[in-house]
């Protein structure tokens, strides 16, 4: 499959080599770079894509008059970090807020485009509210095919997919739709082997993970946990899900597994007087302190000390400069989870979603996740980069209240009918006298300003695209882990999907 993979891939570069170079019609070469990317081959031709939208990006854009091509453009140069204006709508766009559209195409474009919007850009407002109307109209008159393409799009716009769900998904979409020609054909061949070989590639990833995790279990009683390798390996591929960055992928899934046993331990299993001694002990990261614990506690406790100071090692094998960050990252998760248990226990309901965001958002574990990426991606990210991530900088803080309230909406019911912190479910109905649907709904809204503001940080261009992806990637991760359930607590929602991605060929 490597050696067919090799070839094809040949092919396709003279495809791509070819279509770039050819007329000045910008839209097949947009599309093709769409479709690559859509396919999840575009990371084989980087630095062909990343040349074609320097220059889509210099080029004079005041001669296009179709509302597709100037929404395929916007769409695919904002998701790269090109500040390009939302100004370019405004001619599409009539005095009721109606955008000229003839053709299925151009609403979903649009629709895609609209959501890499940041505040106050009032015409992709305008645009999401338009398209969102019009595709639900028109979505009972649609051929099937097409009608679960526009289904798709409503229920999550494409800025927000796990792009390797999105590639699994769109190589059946694309066998369907594709004309016969001979460069679709190279194109989807060369797709489904190159998926092939990245998915049996995963699936040894993953048979690793289950052997460690396996070990693990017959060291100590985990019978208080969720049982959730695959579930949490499925999440950090979504992170980084490059063939080149396994290393990464493994040791984010063994360091989030360890902190999952720790959040379940203290959220549904510990006393609050054992949370607060497993935390202190956590603190000094002294296996002396074992005869503080129980015997259930001893032996997780030992577990999770062994396999971080593990993970430190073998950084430090691969000259690794920041690999004592990682002790670091979870003695700060503990101490994030402990402070949730003091809160629980004195039934404490801010006043305001923002004070319960100050404490709940960090526990979401999006800042942890983020800089271990960041470290076990090696020389990539440096010391002021993992600095700035641990400053919850606004990308950072947007990405935990994504996570924190997409959480909060999925399983506020199930644990309020518990000993439970307070979410900000309860916070917003306090704060504003809401229902609970009204909360949820006020609360929607507030994650939609977070996409909003994800999007302004990648077009600063403060850091390396390189790195603000993966930042990105885990947002897509939490909406769909959180999307219609708490799909990590209740994974029979992700069933199909990991099965799809991991085991189903294509």
């Amino acid at each position: 499959m490597k050696e067919r993979a090799r070839v094809k891939e040949g092919e396709v570069r003279h495809i791509v080599r070819d279509a770039f170079a050819s007329s000045s019609d910008m839209a097949p070469k947009l599309e093709l770079v769409d479709t690559l990317q859509r396919l999840g081959v575009g990371y084989h031709f980087k630095d062909e894509i990343d040349g074609l939208l320097r220059d889509v990006y210099h080029r004079d854009t005041r001669q296009h008059n179709q509302l597709y091509v100037t929404s395929l453009r916007f769409y695919l140069l904002r998701k790269h970090g090109y500040r390009v204006s939302s100004d370019v709508f405004v001619k599409f766009r009539d005095d009721h807020g109606n955008f000229a559209s003839g053709d299925m195409n151009s609403l979903l474009v649009l629709y895609d485009a609209a959501h890499h919007r940041t505040r106050g850009e009032e015409v992709l407002d305008s645009a999401i509210a338009f398209t969102r109307i019009r595709l639900r109209s028109l979505i009972d008159s649609l051929e099937p095919e097409l009608a679960k393409e526009v289904q798709c799009t409503l229920d999550t716009p494409r800025y927000r997919r796990i792009q390797r769900v999105e590639a699994r998904r769109y190589i059946e979409v694309y066998e369907q739709k594709a004309a016969a020609t001979r460069n679709d054909t190279i194109l989807l061949e060369f797709a489904k082997l190159d998926y092939s070989i990245l998915q049996a590639m995963y699936c040894e990833e993953l048979k690793s993970l289950t052997i460690w995790w396996k070990e693990l279990r017959s060291r100590a009683d985990l019978r208080f946990a969720r049982e959730r390798v695959v579930e949490m390996y499925f999440w950090m591929l979504g992170v980084v899900e490059e063939p080149r960055h396994s290393y990464s992928r493994i040791h984010l899934t063994k360091f989030f597994k360890l902190v999952s046993l720790i959040d379940d331990f203290c959220d549904s299993y510990s006393t609050t007087e054992e949370s607060e001694n497993f935390t202190l002990a956590i603190e000094r990261w002294d296996e002396q302190d074992l005869e503080l614990f129980p015997a259930y506690m001893k032996a997780l406790y030992t577990n999770i000390l062994h396999n971080i100071n593990d993970i430190i090692q073998e950084l430090k094998l691969r000259n690794n400069s920041h690999a004592e960050l990682v002790k670091e990252l979870l003695i700060d998760i503990t101490r994030c989870y402990h402070a949730e248990v003091k809160w629980r226990d004195d039934h404490y309901v801010p006043a305001k979603v923002e004070e319960h965001l100050q404490l709940s958002a960090p526990s979401s574990a999006c800042m942890h996740i983020t800089n271990l990426a960041f470290i076990s991606l090696g020389d990539v990210a440096t010391k002021e980069d993992i600095q700035w991530v641990s400053s919850y900088p606004k990308i950072i803080r947007s990405v935990c209240i994504i996570a924190r309230i997409s959480n909060d909406i999925m399983s506020h019911e199930r644990e309020q009918a518990s000993e439970h912190v307070v979410s900000t479910v309860q916070t917003c109905m306090k704060e504003h006298g809401f229902t609970a649907e009204q909360a949820r709904e006020e609360l929607g809204a507030l994650i939609d300003r977070s996409w909003m503001d994800i999007v302004e940080e990648c077009l600063d261009a403060r850091r390396p695209m390189e790195l603000l992806e993966k930042v990105v990637n885990l947002a897509r991760g939490m909406d769909h882990m959180y999307k219609r359930d708490d799909a990590y607590t209740f994974p029979i929602g992700l069933k199909d999907v990991i099965t799809s991605v991991l085991v189903d060929s294509v």
